[in-house]
């Protein structure tokens, strides 16, 4: 098959909760038409401005944000450097007023009760997170454009390329698990130096050490405010925030000032088999909490998995000895490579392949990276992956209401203490007797997403979701 050379940060973005599909892709869509307008006309031409979502967008799209998330792209904001604060203030002016300021600087009517269409009956052929862009022009000319995101944050035009597809040529193309192998074998390299010489192919060393630290800093920013923020997520059921509670329980109130001094407390608790378990679940919960409340986050592969490798790697950082640059960047580039081999062979969106794309990838990662930092060889680090994701095969996406709350906060705490299993079991065996590889398992999730009923696939019209359904209307 055709090559697709994926970045560490590609699979790693920084961004605002709470999906990567459902916000994230979304944000990332209405910029680039913003892009494509700007380039050929200017914003000043638009005179009108229809949206419609379609699919799995349409019908949780509105416990995702997925409104708010386009129209934020609309206005030209950033969601990596957006003050989330002031999104609600954003949003509230745009329905307040009635206009949508396009890119910071072009006026237009914009009503999102009416311009803003949930079609929850209609779906596109390609993709179920499918949207369209209908623009008038001033002189009378219409336009439409139809993106879809298509997992992580990803998006595509119709009848164009993927918008994060790079035009390099990588030292060690990898497709599979067994390419990547191959590299390791061939050269000698351990897997995160077999990804760390494909970064080069973008950028210089330095930029990639820079860049793979700011990913840790948000992912470390993201886990203290949430073990440090109380209330009760938005969005209608009444969910609390646990992980202030659980932080607060298990270092018995102790006083600190930063996350060193936070992280010197957790390691100071003790390493009793209850303690940790109950940290890396704070970690996970934690994260999970500040997506839900369109907090800033890491898509790891994707924002509704996002707390399972800051728990993982968080539980390294504490109770490992892994506290160093050094090797936080080895976990990161592991992880990465893992996930770009899971979206090349299958898939990361939940619309696409359930939660097993999402949780159980996010799982697979983890695993492979810890086992990697931990010391394994390369086939124990390919094997921690494979039995991360074969325990998570089948696992379906319903959310409640469409929200990124229930039951996906707590799939991440049991996504994190699975990886780690996973690396404690392929430490202790000898891959040479492994019946299962991860490429075969990989093929078996897309099989699985496949034959999977459309209801199980972020579409809130099955499982749990209908168990505490929440109204819909069209547009």
């Amino acid at each position: 098959m055709p090559h697709e050379s994926i970045s560490v940060f590609d699979m790693f973005k920084i961004g605002v909760g709470p999906s990567s599909s459902h916000t994230l892709g979304p944000w990332r869509a209405a910029l680039a038409a913003l892009d494509k307008i700007k380039a050929h006309q200017g914003l000043a031409a638009v005179a009108h401005l229809t949206i419609l979502l379609y699919g799995s967008l349409a019908k949780t799209g509105k416990g995702h944000g997925t409104d708010i998330a386009l129209l934020m792209g609309f206005l030209g904001e950033d969601p990596v450097t957006v003050p989330v604060d002031q999104i609600g203030l954003k949003i509230a002016q745009v329905k307040a007023e009635k206009q949508l300021n396009l890119g910071g600087e072009h006026l237009i009517a914009f009503d999102p009760d009416t311009n803003l269409c949930f079609l929850y009956q209609e779906s596109l052929p390609f993709h179920p997170n499918g949207m369209g862009f209908l623009f008038t022009y001033a002189d009378g000319r219409q336009e439409s454009m139809t993106f879809y995101s298509i997992g992580g944050g990803f998006i595509t035009q119709e009848g164009g390329e993927a918008t994060v597809k790079k035009a390099v040529e990588l030292p060690f193309p990898i497709n599979t698990a067994d390419d990547l192998l191959h590299w390791c074998r061939k050269t000698g390299l351990a897997v995160h130096e077999i990804v760390a010489e494909n970064e080069l192919a973008w950028r210089p060393e330095s930029e990639t050490q820079q860049g793979l630290w700011q990913i840790w800093e948000a992912m470390r920013d993201c886990t203290y405010r949430g073990c440090h923020t109380q209330g009760e997520l938005p969005g209608g059921l009444s969910v609390r925030r646990r992980a202030f509670d659980l932080n607060k329980r298990l270092l018995n109130n102790q006083v600190y000032n930063n996350h060193a001094e936070w992280l010197a407390a957790i390691k100071a608790g003790g390493e009793s088999f209850p303690y940790i378990l109950d940290w890396v679940s704070c970690f996970a919960l934690a994260v999970n909490e500040e997506n839900a409340s369109f907090g800033r986050v890491v898509t790891a592969p994707t924002n509704g998995a996002a707390g399972v490798i800051p728990a993982v790697l968080h539980y390294y950082v504490v109770f490992c000895g892994g506290n160093n640059p050094e090797h936080i960047q080895r976990f990161l580039l592991t992880a990465s490579e893992i996930g770009s081999i899971f979206k090349k062979g299958a898939t990361i969106s939940a619309a696409m392949g359930g939660c097993q794309a999402e949780i159980g990838v996010s799982s697979a990662m983890a695993a492979a990276a810890l086992t990697e930092c931990l010391g394994g060889t390369q086939r124990q680090v390919l094997m921690a992956a494979e039995i991360a994701m074969e325990h998570h095969l089948g696992l379906t996406c319903d959310p409640i209401g469409g929200l990124v709350q229930i039951p996906c906060i707590e799939r991440n705490t049991m996504g994190a203490i699975k990886a780690i299993t996973a690396t404690q079991l392929a430490l202790q065996s000898t891959p040479d007797f492994a019946v299962v590889s991860l490429d075969k398992v990989i093929a078996t999730m897309w099989n699985t997403a496949m034959d999977m009923n459309s209801k199980y696939k972020e579409t809130a019209d099955g499982g749990l979701a209908i168990q505490v359904p929440l109204g819909l209307s069209e547009c």
